[in-house]
């Protein structure tokens, strides 16, 4: 089932950078795995995944001892990050998406691991979202450059829900509007239900989970 569902986004993807003239390899696709168990995870690695992205810090720490071994793989934290969490997540991933102050991002730096970051950015105006302000992006990357085991890709955001995924286009757009405006070019934007508009508008990342994987059990 798992292989025909990747066959299916894979096409969609493809569609997607035909329509806008776009190529395959400048899109990242993170399976999303969180909430489903390791042989999840496991059986998406044997198919050929290499990225994968998790919400909660606790829970993946608990599943990657029993994935086993996973050469080349890369861990995407793509929850938010509570800073008295930073050094367990240093641990157990390689790019945190969700760097969202500049108090995170000395704290993660002062881990001393070498992560990739991303700035996540709340353009929505539902208050459970998280992120920085637009307006905080330029201070927020001159603190990042200054941290000297942090690498910042990009951009990221999480659009308000909806089943349209026109709803979510503006919001695309304006995140590459602003990535332009301070010199970044990666935008981690779409899920399973919007990637293609993501695609269309510039993501270089999508993060896909309910079309690879199925309905998620709660946690």
């Amino acid at each position: 089932m798992l292989k025909q569902r990747l066959e299916a986004v894979e096409e969609r993807i493809h569609a997607a950078c035909a329509r806008s003239g776009r190529i395959r390899s400048e899109i990242t696709l993170v399976a999303v795995t969180k909430v489903f168990p390791a042989s999840v995870l496991r059986e998406a690695y044997d198919l050929g995944l290499r990225e994968f992205g998790e919400n909660y810090v606790q829970e993946f720490a608990g599943k990657l001892p029993e994935v086993g071994p996973t050469p080349g793989a890369r861990f995407h934290l793509i929850g938010h990050l509570q800073s008295n969490k930073t050094k367990i997540a240093a641990e157990l991933f390689q790019v945190i998406q969700t760097v969202d102050s500049a108090k995170l991002a000395t704290r993660l730096d002062g881990t001393g691991a070498s992560l990739d970051v991303m700035i996540e950015v709340k353009l929505s105006p539902e208050e459970a979202k998280a992120g920085a302000d637009p307006e905080q992006i330029p201070s927020l990357i001159e603190t990042l450059r200054q941290c000297e085991h942090l690498r910042l890709l990009g951009l990221m955001t999480m659009p308000p829900w909806s089943d349209d995924p026109e709803v979510a286009r503006p919001y695309f757009v304006r995140l590459r509007e602003i990535a332009t405006k301070v010199g970044l070019t990666q935008l981690s934007m779409g899920m399973s239900h919007d990637f293609e508009a993501a695609i269309e508008e510039g993501a270089t990342h999508i993060r896909v989970g309910t079309a690879l994987f199925g309905k998620r059990r709660k946690p």
